[in-house]
């Protein structure tokens, strides 16, 4: 059986472009159901659009589950990856007044022949695949640029 990844084997080849799309998975502390409650949830919605934030990431779509974030985001600036996650987690944690997050978080960035809308709607559906609701809609903790 091969050695399991750590969060510093995760950042192994990172490599940070300014305006590279990546998609992001950031998990809450020991996978708790941090985000679960609607208040908390929104909390992480709200400070992903603050400006402090947006300065240094464009928020392409994303969808805020109990245990877990997908952000599909542009990079802006000369702010690097890790700089940006430390960011948004860090006022995460401020707003919420503990910390949230699990250390490190994966990123794929994105080629040019993979389809953006294709990517944003995969991202949005997370919660019909985890059964959370029937229906994209009645989830009230995602956005996409692309979709209503």
């Amino acid at each position: 059986m091969g050695k399991l990844p750590h969060s510093r084997d995760l950042r192994l080849g990172r490599f940070s472009q300014a305006e590279q799309i990546y998609l992001l998975t950031l998990v809450s502390k020991d996978r708790s159901a941090a985000f679960g409650n609607f208040s908390a949830a929104r909390q992480v919605v709200k400070t992903m659009h603050q400006a402090s934030v947006a300065s240094v990431a464009e928020t392409l779509a994303f969808v805020v589950m109990p245990d877990h974030v997908h952000w599909l985001l542009r990079l802006l600036g000369t702010v690097s990856l890790g700089e940006a996650v430390r960011l948004f987690k860090a006022k995460v944690s401020l707003v919420l007044g503990y910390s949230a997050w699990q250390r490190g978080f994966h990123d794929h960035a994105l080629r040019r022949d993979e389809d953006l809308v294709s990517v944003a709607r995969y991202i949005v559906a997370n919660s019909v695949r985890a059964g959370l609701v029937r229906r994209i809609g009645d989830y009230p903790h995602w956005d996409a640029t692309w979709l209503d």
